[in-house]
Formats: C-alpha cells, sequence, structure tokens
C-alpha cells in the first residue's frame, strides 16, 4: 500500500491568520498520525507564511512515522535539515516568492548541484527526493544525482483528469517505469484528491508515497480530520 504522508502547511496557515497557537501543529500532527497517516510533511518558506522553523524544531521529537521536510535547498534551508535530519528531504526548485511549488528540477541542468546535495543529505542520515516533472529524460539524469526518490510533479495529472484521465497519467506512467528500471523509488504530490487519487495510485507502478496537504485539510473541514485521513487511505488500497 501507498504511503500517505500529510502535509500540514495549511494548519500553520489557519493559525498564522489569526495569531496566537491556535490551532496547534503539534498537536495536529500527533493527531493526525493517531488516526493513520504513515507520513507529515512540512514546506518552510523563507518568509514563514504558514509552517515556521520553530514549529519543524518542536516536531522533530514529536513526529513517530516519518518527518519530511520539503524546500529550495538555499544556505539556510542547508543548514537547517543539518540540524532537524528528517527521515526524507524532498529538493523543490520553487522560488522564494512562489505561491506553491510549480515545476520540477531540471536535473541535467542542475546536475552537479542536486549530486552535491544528495550526497550530503544522504551523509546525514536522510532520505532524499528529487521532485520532478513526468520526463522521461529527466529520470535518466535525476539516477545520475544518486537520489533514493524522485517525487512526480502531478499538476498537470489533476488538472486533466476529468477530461481523459488516460492521457493526463499517460507521461506518468512512462516516467514511473523508467524509474522503477534505474531503482529509483517513487514518490508523488500536488493537487491530489479524493476524486483522482485511487485513479494514480492503483496505475502508477511500484507507487511508495504521496503527499497530500490542501485539498486533505480542506476535506477535513467537511468530513472531519478523523474521517478524511480514513477516506485517503482507502483511495490507496490497491486492487
Amino acid at each position: 500500500m501507498t504511503a500517505l504522508s500529510v502535509n500540514i502547511n495549511k494548519i500553520a496557515t489557519l493559525r498564522n491568520a489569526r495569531g496566537g497557537n491556535v490551532p496547534n501543529v503539534v498537536e495536529w500532527a500527533k493527531r493526525i498520525e493517531s488516526f493513520g497517516a504513515q507520513g507529515i510533511t512540512v514546506h518552510p518558506r523563507p518568509d514563514q507564511r504558514h509552517i515556521r522553523y520553530e514549529d519543524v524544531r518542536s516536531l522533530k521529537d514529536v513526529v513517530q512515522t516519518e518527518l519530511n521536510i520539503e524546500g529550495n535547498p538555499n544556505e539556510k534551508f542547508i543548514h537547517f535539515i543539518e540540524e532537524i535530519r528528517p527521515t526524507q528531504v524532498t529538493l523543490v526548485p520553487d522560488e522564494p516568492n512562489a505561491l506553491t511549488s510549480n515545476q520540477g528540477w531540471d536535473c541535467k541542468i542542475h546536475q552537479q548541484k542536486l549530486k552535491d546535495l544528495v550526497s550530503h543529505f544522504k551523509s546525514l542520515g536522510c532520505r532524499v527526493s528529487i521532485f520532478l516533472d513526468p520526463k522521461l529524460e529527466q529520470v535518466y539524469y535525476a539516477k545520475k544525482t544518486e537520489t533514493d526518490r524522485i517525487e512526480l510533479y502531478t499538476e498537470a495529472y489533476a488538472k486533466n483528469y476529468q477530461e481523459d484521465r488516460k492521457i493526463a497519467i499517460f507521461d506518468y506512467v512512462e516516467t514511473a517505469k523508467k524509474a522503477n528500471e534505474y531503482t529509483l523509488g517513487i514518490n508523488a504530490g500536488h493537487d491530489l484528491d479524493l476524486e483522482n487519487l485511487s485513479y494514480f495510485a492503483k496505475t502508477i507502478p511500484q507507487l511508495l508515497e504521496v503527499s497530500i496537504g490542501h485539498a486533505l485539510i480542506s476535506d477535513a473541514l467537511i468530513f472531519g480530520m478523523s474521517n478524511t485521513i480514513k477516506l485517503y487511505l482507502n483511495q490507496l488500497e490497491k486492487v
């Protein structure tokens, strides 16, 4: 079964809108794990507009499953990973002012940079994943970085799912097959939800993990968090 890692950034966004510490992101991370999630994802940004570095420091000793830290590997981020040493580091090439992640790495152009980062983070005991568009060429160059995994950027799939899900997922399947050939683990994330998740999980070969935040937290406003986690876990059950 594909693991579900819940991105709790939106919980921090709600807290920050009012100030104070309600909702408490650390307590919610514990609850989300108790409801069955197999990981907690955070994506601290330079302006700390949602999850904050201090939040992640507090989460370090609380998360009992896997802590996944996403981000653009600038100098501050690198030092932060050296301090926290999470289970997984996901490298994302987002600009400081980006509203959300909007592209994968060009592993050919950034080959040496990524290889150095992967080597450094692995030496800290972290598993490393590289955020990637579904392009066959990029899998080849991702492999050359010696990363453990790639994370497929699924915005295009989600956008085109309703029109024709077979066409929407085609490039992802081909990319995943190539990753399997290269023995790269496969994660995925961005705009996956209760409508499109099951088909993706059943169709992508050897999908190890999905990271879901915005849609899941939004669904929790309707169904409650405990029920929502169960609904997403049900979508990930293989047939």
